[in-house]
């Protein structure tokens, strides 16, 4: 896989800081590119919009995304990326503060491959995108070269 990116799709200023903290904290290397809303998601992801010079074919290594968003929420985002033939290998992982079953049904119906309730606590937070990130960049071996 040539792409070096991390897609983070998160609407929350406060959990976006965090989070890039998170990775920072991690020592993970790869640029972490940040969508604020779920349409600016899709629009990064199929190179469309304010991304429509973007190389398509340069997929993200992972996608961290929100379920509760503006204008579209994460499963109409994941319905999304999972429909689109370049996309829809693409590992997704869940990351939100929900832990309603059937939202965790709802994201695995949709192709997540993960789901992941974001710890209240800084150093737990810190701690699972360590892992996180150990697993997704390191250990597992993505469908894209």
């Amino acid at each position: 896989m040539t792409a070096q990116t991390i897609l983070l799709v998160e609407d929350d200023p406060d959990e976006e800081q965090l989070a890039l903290f998170a990775f920072q904290q991690s020592g993970i290397q790869d640029q972490v590119v940040v969508a604020r809303d779920g349409q600016e998601a899709v629009d990064y992801m199929l190179a469309q919009g304010a991304h429509c010079n973007r190389d398509i074919s340069d997929i993200p290594r992972v996608v961290f995304l929100d379920i509760n968003l503006p204008k579209l929420n994460g499963f109409e985002v994941l319905k999304a990326i999972r429909s689109n033939a370049t996309t829809s290998l693409v590992p997704i992982v869940l990351l939100t503060t929900s832990d309603q079953a059937c939202d965790r049904i709802e994201g695995y119906r949709h192709g997540a491959n993960s789901f992941v309730r974001k710890p209240d606590d800084l150093d737990k937070f810190v701690a699972s995108i360590h892992e996180l990130g150990n697993y997704w960049l390191e250990l597992n071996s993505p469908a894209y070269d």
